[in-house]
């Protein structure tokens, strides 16, 4: 891509020095103010789930309990994969494809990673095999998991653009949207709703996204300020093509934005 910003001027090292320090107090403002949403966050209640649900594994059915593979803290993304769809959503692919170093790690502190989608196990395993992941991916296909987490919508909810997405601040514009939601597993097996999260809520997960913002073009997207200007599934760049809003990839130009694939 082109740039799209002007070249700011060419100053003297005291000057950028001076400047740098100016920005650097602005950032540790801001650095503060996010660690004290953070606390705040963790100190939302929280919502104990009584219904079971239960979920398709490579391994058979699962509950949610197991998910949390041992250990008291689970994140749960919610991928964008639904029933027919032959590949899941670029946004989705390029978050997930962020996942593989710090699942390690997460799991050495006590975070399990399970990744979840309304297609059923046999839609899924092929696409995950494709793209390389090997983190744990389970279908809640037939459940109503999804909708009671706030991702997935009916053709009703979808053709009223109803605003239900996003804690009802979005209006739905398909039937399966991304989303991140946390859980916590007490001694007593007992699983408690902590957080979710949609839309841009989770950026902060990009680590690629965060490496633009520290460089001259920055992110360097349309006023959309959409991904699908520029991010392909990580086999796929160089393919030209388009990702329509709904963000599934369509291979020939010729389209009308939003049309389904």
């Amino acid at each position: 891509m082109e740039p799209t910003i002007e070249r700011p001027r060419v100053v003297s090292r005291e000057e950028w020095l001076q400047e740098r320090r100016a920005h650097l107090a602005r950032e540790k403002e801001l650095t503060r103010a996010a660690d004290r949403l953070a606390e705040e966050r963790r100190a939302l209640p929280w919502v104990r789930v009584e219904k079971e649900y239960a979920f398709d594994a490579p391994r058979g059915r699962v509950t949610l309990g197991d998910l949390f593979q041992g250990r008291s803290q689970l994140v749960l993304t919610h991928f964008m994969l639904g029933p027919g769809w032959k590949e899941g959503c670029v946004g989705c692919s390029f978050g997930a494809d962020h996942m593989a170093g710090a699942r390690l790690h997460l799991e050495q502190h006590d975070v399990s990673v399970v990744y979840v989608s309304r297609a059923p196990l046999a839609e899924i395993e092929p696409f995950k095999r494709r793209m390389g992941w090997t983190f744990p991916w389970v279908s809640s296909h037939g459940s109503d998991f999804n909708y009671d987490f706030a991702v997935s919508f009916t053709p009703e909810q979808v053709a009223r653009r109803e605003r239900a997405y996003n804690f009802g601040t979005m209006e739905v514009d398909g039937e399966d949207l991304s989303g991140v939601s946390v859980f916590y597993r007490d001694d007593a097996g007992g699983v408690f709703h902590t957080y979710s999260t949609f839309g841009r809520g989770s950026e902060k997960n990009l680590g690629t996204y965060m490496y633009l913002d520290l460089t001259p073009k920055g992110r360097n997207e349309s006023p959309r300020g959409n991904l699908t200007d520029w991010v392909r599934h990580h086999d796929r760049y160089g393919s030209g093509g388009i990702v329509l809003s709904t963000g599934r990839y369509r291979a020939d130009t010729p389209a009308v934005e939003g049309s389904s694939v």
